[in-house]
């Protein structure tokens, strides 16, 4: 099994590239007509023959590209198309379920990069541009190319690198290819689903009317069933109220002045004058939760392109790619939620003011359950017409219509995603503890005078029910016009075209407020029997990090039927029970939850001109593409939302938003013009060795939801987490000015080395900027007069003022309304007040870095390697010592990646290890401090596997293990004791056959 086309005649190899120039809508993509066929061709297939093709396109290309290509036609070098992408040196990936699904290049995240199907925009996936790869079967794809400098006639978008996904055509096969192939994928993960699930694929090529008609159809169908088992911080809050006089030990390890107090290591905002001022910090957890998802996830990917030869020079082809992804999951959850101030018995702090160990008096430990099924629907139709019409002058004009819809409905039964907390608030203290181990532990000591909540005591909190779908649109149309110069001269050809790009996201949410109760007020226990729980231990749970397992506190959970708590609470938390603005429902439409929609549009009208020459040096060859791109973008972004009301103290634990009764519209516009110029050049040395030089301007557009109109306010704003957000439609993008070198030494017809530095300066960076915003006639309970005066009457009674002590003593006074809910006096209650975040266009930003490659096949042993590996640094990185956003790039980190391969004989064995630097996820935690405190991710190092053997010229077998040394994933805050997140999804096996017919 070894094919792969390379040209014995270099005359040959020319004209091939520049016939493929003139027929592609991009100058190293795919063409959508047909090629001039090479008569002297050799054919390898397999891996060596993927790395050769894609180290012939990394050469003949102009700029700085990489590209992977199909080992043969249906099989792809991994099992998913991100994957992949991060052998390509500079390109690293985010996982999700377990699997590769975003991809950073160069240290840009997925919102910095475009991608393209065939050299057309596609849409992205959720309220984002980003493109999601796991959704995207790599059965049906020829190539990836990564092209990382910039270009004239690429539409823009990818500031780090543009990623074009190329699918074969028939007419460029012109020969028929039937293959099949199946799959038994077995994940260690699962619990609940079946311990194997299948996949399958069909790939028909082939050509008709002496290949003036061709037809291509791809399909695919992947199950997986796995369990992802995690632990989970939602925030830390910076600075908390401690106790005056607090009842516990404490331990503070902080650096102290002359005078005793901690030394002032951080810097923050004044809120008077705005400036960074030298403060001391400390630092505390605002919940701490383990829990595991149950994960049902069915992908059916589907392809078919027709091509019709009318004459020898045209070329007509139209083509659609669909997908569906649906998605199902079960979540089991239990955990603690912390307040603050007069609530904290004792604590100890680390040297950079971390709790490490918390005694946390009120609140409550909880049990919850949520499902969801999301579906992905995407859908591209594609017509294209390349015509030479005449020796000189090429003309190609492509149009797209595509869309994406996301809609976590999917499961009728309950139209979105469902949620139910059950717990109890009946205890004395709760204990956070992260002195030991890789996981922090907690402890509940219950008014039953036990660390275990029996069965019985087990109390109804509430339920939430959300249902959010979204729709993202691309409508496309490009023409491109190439002129070759037959005569002589240093020009080679000039293309020129333009563009027009629709693009439209729309989104809504309902959100049905937190219903029945809430807060374990009133009590529904009586409605919960004890046969309704099951208890369990933890010994499987989390058990390849160190305090997992049975060594984990606590030790036990509970689970419960989803579907009979919801009955229940539906026929038993009613309006005569706890009021109408209480009552127990379902509806994610429910007129006392809050509901938005929003939309977001764009039109981008593009030119560009690009001219390729070629100079004579002496002996050398001097290559020069150079060219421009003009854009003009409008953005409109109407959004409907409902005004805050009032925010009332609903119970210990939980402060509710009530909304108005219609919802407002309101419509924001901006837009914005751009010129992109861009230099390539490309010296060859000697016949081995090419050095390139390139230069030019690049731009990524603001993320969709930094331009949404209106603004938005949480709906459950807890005290440190009052926080709103609002968009700002007068964005300008990012504008990178980018610089690359290289230097390229082919010595083998299937190796080489390379060796790279780039460095971009972006101007315009776009910071999210947080201020205090107020809103007329909405004020808060939280340390108003009546607050004050119960913290003073419980500790005159000499007991602990923690939040549940204050509010019963509230609700004992008679400031709660029938439902228990405490709703702010304008007269002696202090205005809210909002950490309202907004983007902002601020000064420029840079980043540089190296890369280096090295490809090798030894001789005819079969033996090959790969590696390599890439550095990144810039003024983009995040200071864990200043309390406040900051303007820094999310993703930026070292990576490397290796594999070596033997393949002889029809047998092929590879390895590829994957390793990424701790890089910074972003900014802002879901229930986080006003600072937006970042969130941060270990490094990551991954081994794969991939066996195949050819029974007979036809059939094959093989073998895949992914993730073998069963790597899991951590993330953290400002410091690494600041712990967010640790998952873990274990190995995850594949056998299989695939069949040529």
């Amino acid at each position: 099994m070894n094919t792969n086309s390379f040209k014995l005649n270099k005359l040959a190899a020319t004209l091939s590239v520049a016939l493929a120039a003139a027929s592609a809508p991009q100058v190293v993509y795919a063409q959508q007509g047909a090629d001039e066929q090479v008569d002297e061709t050799i054919t390898v297939r397999g891996i060596r023959g993927s790395l050769m093709r894609s180290m012939d396109l990394k050469r003949d290309s102009s700029g700085i590209m990489d590209a992977i290509s199909a080992e043969e036609m249906g099989k792809f070098p991994d099992t998913n198309l991100a994957e992949s992408l991060q052998r390509i040196t500079g390109v690293t990936i985010s996982r999700s379920n377990g699997e590769g699904s975003e991809i950073t290049v160069r240290g840009f995240g997925p919102h910095f990069n475009l991608v393209t199907l065939n050299g057309r925009q596609m849409p992205g996936t959720g309220f984002t541009r980003s493109f999601n790869f796991e959704n995207l079967s790599s059965e049906g794809v020829s190539s990836l190319e990564v092209v990382k400098t910039s270009r004239a006639e690429t539409p823009t978008g990818g500031l780090g690198a543009t990623v074009n996904i190329v699918t074969p055509k028939p007419l460029q096969t012109k020969e028929r290819t039937i293959s099949l192939m199946a799959k038994a994928i077995h994940d260690s993960s699962n619990v609940a689903g079946d311990d194997i699930t299948p996949e399958f694929a069909g790939l028909y090529s082939d050509t008709f009317m002496d290949d003036t008609f061709g037809v291509a159809a791809n399909f695919s169908y992947n199950r997986r069933d796995f369990q992802q088992q995690g632990a989970n911080i939602q925030g830390w809050h910076a600075n908390v109220d401690l106790p005056a006089s607090p009842s516990g030990e404490v331990i503070d390890n902080r650096a102290l002045d002359e005078n005793g107090e901690p030394v002032k290591a951080f810097m923050a905002v004044d809120p008077d004058t705005g400036e960074l001022v030298p403060s001391a910090a400390h630092f505390f957890p605002k919940d701490m939760n383990y829990g595991y998802a149950d994960v049902q996830r069915e992908r059916i990917n589907g392809q078919v392109a027709l091509q019709y030869k009318p004459t020898d020079d045209m070329v007509i082809t139209a083509d659609y790619t669909g997908t569906r992804a649906t998605t199902a999951v079960e979540t089991v959850g239990w955990g603690i939620w912390n307040n603050f101030g007069g609530n904290i018995n004792g604590y100890e702090l680390d040297s950079n003011g971390t709790a490490i160990y918390a005694d946390i008096a009120g609140d409550d430990g909880s049990f919850a359950i949520s499902r969801s099924t999301t579906e992905v629907e995407s859908d591209s139709v594609g017509l294209n017409l390349d015509w030479q019409l005449t020796d000189s002058i090429h003309v190609e004009l492509d149009v797209h219509d595509s869309q994406t819809k996301v809609d976590n409905g999917a499961d009728k039964g309950i139209g979105g995603t469902a949620q139910m907390i059950l717990g109890s608030d009946k205890l004395v203290n709760k204990v956070y503890d992260y002195r030991n181990g890789e996981i922090p532990h907690y402890w509940i000591n219950w008014e039953n005078g036990s660390q275990t909540l029996n069965a019985s005591e087990i109390d109804s909190n509430f339920g939430q029910f959300i249902h959010s779908p979204g729709k993202a649109t691309v409508q496309q149309a490009q023409l491109d016009v190439t002129w070759v110069n037959g005569s002589s001269g240093a020009l080679v050809e000039l293309k020129a075209g333009g563009s027009f790009t629709k693009q439209s996201l729309s989104g809504s949410n309902a959100w049905s407020g937190l219903r029945g109760g809430p807060g374990f007020n009133p009590s529904f226990t009586q409605i919960l029997s004890d046969d309704l729980f099951t208890k369990h231990g933890t010994a499987d749970f989390l058990d390849q990090f160190s305090g997992g397992g049975d060594d984990l506190s606590p030790n036990y959970y509970y689970t419960f039927d989803l579907d009979k708590v919801v009955g229940l609470h539906s026929a038993y938390v009613t309006a005569d029970a706890v009021g109408a603005s209480n009552a127990f429902s379902t509806d994610p439409y429910d007129p006392n939850g809050n509901q938005t929609t929003s939309l977001v549009e764009e039109e981008t009208t593009a030119v560009y001109l690009q001219s390729q020459w070629e100079f004579e040096l002496g002996d050398y060859l001097l290559e020069m593409n150079a060219g421009v791109r003009y854009e003009s973008t409008d953005v409109v972004s109407p959004s409907e939302s409902k005004l805050v009301e009032e925010v009332v103290w609903a119970s210990a634990s939980e402060w509710i938003t009530r909304y108005q009764g219609d919802a407002q519209l309101v419509s924001n516009s901006g837009g914005y013009d751009i010129v992109l110029p861009m230099l390539d050049l490309k010296l060859e040395l000697t016949d081995d060795l090419v050095t390139r030089l390139s230069v030019g301007k690049s731009m990524a557009r603001p993320e969709l939801g930094y331009l949404l109109g209106g603004t938005s306010y949480s709906g459950s704003p807890k005290i440190g987490a009052r926080t709103a957000s609002g968009g700002n439609t007068n964005l300008k993008p990012y504008q990178s000015t980018n610089l690359d070198l290289s230097v390229e030494y082919y010595y083998q017809e299937d190796s080489y080395l390379s060796v790279g530095l780039f460095a971009k300066k972006v101007e315009d960076w776009i910071e999210g900027s947080v201020t205090e915003d107020t809103i007329d006639g909405v004020h808060d309970v939280y340390q108003g007069q009546r607050y004050q005066s119960a913290v003073a009457a419980i500790e005159g009674d000499g007991q602990q003022a923690d939040t549940s002590a204050i509010y019963d003593w509230l609700i004992a006074e008679g400031y709660g309304d029938e439902n228990g809910a405490i709703s702010a006096d304008p007269a002696t209650d202090p205005i809210l007040k909002w950490s309202l975040s907004t983007p902002l266009n601020v000064e420029e930003r840079n980043v540089h870095g190296a890369e280096f490659a090295v490809q090798h096949v030894f001789g005819d042993s079969g033996f090959g390697t790969a590696l390599n590996f890439t550095l990144v640094d810039g003024d983009v990185e995040y200071d864990p010592y200043e309390l406040k956003v900051q303007g820094v790039l999310p993703g930026i980190s070292d990576s490397a990646n290796f594999q070596m391969f033997y393949e002889k004989d029809g047998l092929s064995v590879k390895a590829t290890y994957a390793w990424r630097d701790a890089y910074l996820i972003g900014q802002g935690q879901s229930q986080g401090s006003a600072e937006a405190p970042p969130q941060f991710a270990k490094s990551f190092a991954q081994w794969d596997m991939s066996i195949n053997y050819d029974l007979t010229d036809d059939i094959t077998v093989f073998f895949d293990g992914v993730n073998l040394n069963n790597e899991t994933e951590q993330g953290y805050g400002r410091f690494e004791e600041q712990f967010l997140f640790a998952r873990q999804y274990g190995p995850r096996y594949v056998v299989g056959a695939r069949i040529k017919l």
